[in-house]
């Protein structure tokens, strides 16, 4: 029987501290290796000077510094208008799983680096958002503890974004196994593509989702209520149909975040975390730099 969405928001908000500390510090890593998201634009903070090119406005020289050389030199500041990134974590029945020897389902690992972007993005000075009908656009350092509050009250959802107003313009990420079929994701980003909205698909898979490494006979039972069972008589016997599958699954993902002008990348939760993250980072980072 599957908990009630009252109990699993209150087991998720039980584990909320430790994860919000490991997203802090996957966040922290990999923020060392990136640059400074900053970039030209209207805004009160300094950012450097430049020669002057023809059709910048007079009223930018600093009369000053081109005094003290034989040039003409204008005072860049930073652009200070934050984009907005919508986030959504798949809390469907198939990402509360693990296979034996793994530490963690794909639900958490999903959340885990959720959180961790948004801490990135808070940092940056970008809004964050969850993807849902009362998401509500959060700022600052304050702004992660409130995400994570309002991860822990997400319904269980049907493995698909819900429907949601954004702004036009701003980024979406979508983290999950992505195992809905392919006209469904279609439908989806094709909504919200023609908002308009970027976007970038992350799946989150287990590994023996991948390499489905069982042997001989095994009976598989589906993780929601009612879901059917499987019986296998020999599951080596299917390996090379079933990896066939989840390839096709994944090229048509690919095939329709590239008709949108999104991204799509692949994780496995026994790979390091910091890897997906950075992956997610500078997916957003062209659609940050813009003018």
């Amino acid at each position: 029987m599957n908990p009630s969405p009252a109990r699993r928001a209150e087991a998720l908000g039980a584990h909320l501290p430790p994860l919000m500390v490991a997203a802090e510090r996957v966040a922290a890593t990999v923020a060392q290796g990136v640059h400074g998201r900053r970039r030209v634009g209207q805004g009160d903070s300094f950012w450097q000077f430049r020669p002057f090119l023809a059709g910048d406005a007079t009223s930018r020289i600093d009369w000053r510094v081109s005094a003290r050389s034989h040039r003409t030199f204008v005072r860049e500041t930073e652009w200070e208008a934050a984009q907005t990134v919508c986030l959504w974590r798949d809390g469907g029945a198939s990402m509360r799983w693990k296979s034996h020897g793994q530490p963690e389902q794909k639900a958490d690992r999903a959340a885990l680096l959720l959180l961790a972007l948004a801490a990135l993005l808070l940092r940056g000075g970008e809004r964050v958002r969850l993807l849902a009908a009362d998401g509500r656009a959060l700022a600052g350092r304050s702004g992660l503890d409130r995400l994570a509050g309002a991860l822990a009250r997400e319904p269980e959802g049907n493995g698909l974004p819900p429907e949601a107003p954004l702004p036009r313009h701003a980024r979406v990420v979508l983290i999950g196994d992505l195992l809905a079929p392919l006209d469904a994701w279609q439908a989806t980003v094709a909504r919200l593509a023609a908002i308009p909205v970027g976007g970038v698909m992350l799946q989150v898979l287990d590994p023996a989702e991948v390499m489905l490494p069982y042997e001989g006979r095994v009976r598989f039972q589906g993780m929601s209520t009612g879901s059917a069972t499987t019986l296998i008589p020999r599951v080596e016997s299917v390996r090379e149909q079933y990896a066939a599958r989840l390839a096709a699954q994944q090229h048509g993902l690919a095939a329709i975040c590239a008709a949108a002008g999104w991204h799509f990348a692949f994780h496995r939760t026994d790979h390091p975390a910091e890897g997906a993250l950075l992956a997610l980072y500078a997916a957003l980072a062209p659609a940050a730099r813009r003018r």
